[in-house]
């Protein structure tokens, strides 16, 4: 291994004793060079230890293999589990993802997009944070860039909207319990980070009103994306003032449910599907860990799969179509009930 330090493509060219249009060649496309010298390309490699910078490449092709990715918060096992996937598809297609998380903040998403810009992606998979983003920053980002959103829609903005149906998942959730005898009422947060948490509310109301059954809303306070922990306080808070409407309870989201749980186990109150328990839990997204809980959580599932899937597909369409499509798509999937043993 040679000890010279070779600081850019045209050194390790005049070195290796190959022309530089080649060496570009070969690493945008290694199979589009000679075998030969596919093979003295390789082992001028080894030889002086070289890595080439790739953004640096893909800064200089027309077309790069840059594909960003950003969700509100990926903390949150619902974001990790399908920013895997999304990576993953992207991986198998050839591009290169990067990552990144808004935290929930509406200035570190528009300077998220904003850097994105300078590394020229090929397209962008975004799941925004809704009400709280900047649409106008937004709007203009999905003009310049290809663009798809994901898990949270803005009317009209981007080429195309991939999600889940929310009417799918508590229309499922709603009938099931009410079907097992147990009318329940929907545990919220008064402020929701999430807009998919708006659509729930309102499918619950709308199921409940088909079904001829009171609705009860508890909403619950709390600011932010922590919602395990708002869960359990403001469970803790309503199980103590005995004001819960119904014993059976239908959380916004799983992470809710994982809060409200805990707070149960806390003071003692037993939660399963049998009569004898004293309250019934049912949720929403199949969270990563809902299975794992104790009891484990009866709740309605996302496709992750399949979004994750036409998410791809389609801005891989955007970008052979250079960057715009004849109209702007949304495609919704639906929910699949899981019961376990909280309800």
């Amino acid at each position: 291994m040679s000890h010279q330090k070779i600081r850019n493509m045209e050194e390790f060219a005049t070195l290796s004793g190959i022309s530089r249009p080649t060496v570009s060649k070969y690493f945008n496309d290694p199979e589009s060079v000679r075998p030969s010298t596919r093979d003295r390309i390789e082992t001028a490699l080894k030889e002086f230890d070289y890595r080439p910078n790739i953004y640096a490449i893909n800064q200089n092709r027309r077309l790069t293999k840059n594909i960003g990715i950003v969700v509100p918060y990926l903390a949150d096992p619902f974001f990790a589990e399908i920013a895997r996937v999304l990576e993953r598809r992207c991986i198998a297609a050839g591009f290169t993802p990067s990552l990144f998380s808004s935290h929930g903040e509406q200035g570190l998403e528009s300077a998220i997009l904003d850097n994105l810009r300078s590394l020229k992606p090929a397209g962008v998979l975004l799941a925004p944070l809704g009400r709280a983003s900047d649409r106008k920053h937004i709007e203009d980002f999905c003009r310049d860039v290809p663009t798809i959103l994901f898990d949270s829609n803005i009317e009209g903005v981007g080429a195309a909207f991939v999600g889940s149906d929310n009417f799918s998942f508590v229309s499922q959730t709603v009938e099931y319990l009410s079907r097992t005898g147990k009318v329940p009422c929907f545990f919220e947060m008064k402020d929701p980070a999430n807009p998919n948490a708006n659509k729930r509310r309102h499918a619950y109301l709308e199921m409940m009103r088909r079904l001829n059954l009171e609705s009860h809303l508890v909403k619950i306070d709390g600011v932010g994306w922590g919602f395990e922990e708002i869960g359990r306080q403001g469970a803790l808070k309503i199980l103590r003032e005995g004001s819960l409407p119904t014993n059976t309870v239908l959380c916004s989201n799983d992470r809710l449910a994982i809060g409200f749980l805990s707070a149960c186990h806390e003071l003692g109150i037993s939660v399963g599907r049998d009569e004898e328990c004293a309250i019934h839990v049912a949720s929403h997204d199949d969270h990563p860990y809902s299975r794992f809980t104790c009891p484990s959580l009866t709740t309605a599932a996302h496709d992750y799969e399949a979004v994750a899937d036409h998410a791809v597909e389609t801005l891989f369409q955007l970008i052979e179509a250079g960057g715009k499509l004849e109209t702007r798509e949304e495609t919704l999937f639906a929910a699949r009930l899981i019961m376990r043993g909280s309800a």
